[in-house]
């Protein structure tokens, strides 16, 4: 049985989760809220109650732009700490390269698309959904934000071996997967069409 850390799991489980919902994984909830009962309140900065490679994987959406710019090493170095020599990270957040050509645009309050929360707009992306934030659920303010090339500099310095993935422009997201050691070719290619949502 192979180990998830779902790190900000939020009311979601396992389930929904590209790849891991299938049979050999378990799951591990770690969330800074104790409202959405996790297994473990945490914080990206702060994994303390997970131990040192005791993962084999670790799932992060919409997490790290909530920690403040001078804190993402940390967060980065945290889920490479709790990582096994063999694991991974699949983790997305918003892409800003993508939301600022909106609001160059002119378009910051234009909706982008309808998630299951509401309509989102640029700004809504670039400091957290007005939405819930407004019901006094402040753990949605976006803090920090990145482009393709500076997510994929700070898993490198982090120790990461390999780090793929890109930008989706349609989902105005970066997505991001990234392996602790080396691996074949062929197994990052396996890995990312497994896991990468």
């Amino acid at each position: 049985m192979s180990t998830l850390l779902h790190v900000g799991c939020g009311p979601q489980n396992i389930q929904s989760l590209k790849g891991f919902s299938t049979h050999g994984w378990s799951e591990i909830r770690l969330d800074i809220d104790p409202n959405v009962s996790p297994d473990v309140v945490g914080t990206l900065t702060d994994m303390s109650g997970v131990p040192d490679s005791s993962v084999n994987a670790v799932f992060s959406s919409h997490n790290i732009e909530h920690v403040f710019p001078h804190e993402v090493p940390l967060a980065v170095k945290e889920f490479h700490r709790v990582l096994a020599d063999d694991g991974f990270v699949v983790l997305t957040c918003p892409d800003l390269q993508t939301v600022c050509e909106h609001v160059a645009a002119g378009r910051l309050f234009d909706t982008l698309y309808v998630s299951p929360a509401g309509p989102i707009a640029p700004i809504d992306i670039l400091y957290g959904h007005r939405a819930p934030m407004e019901l006094g659920n402040h753990y949605m303010a976006h803090k920090c934000g990145f482009t393709w090339s500076d997510l994929e500099r700070f898993f490198k310095e982090a120790g990461f071996h390999t780090v793929l993935g890109g930008r989706s422009i349609e989902t105005y997201a970066l997505k991001l997967l990234a392996t602790k050691g080396p691996v074949s070719q062929t197994r990052s290619h396996e890995l990312v069409s497994l896991y990468l949502p």
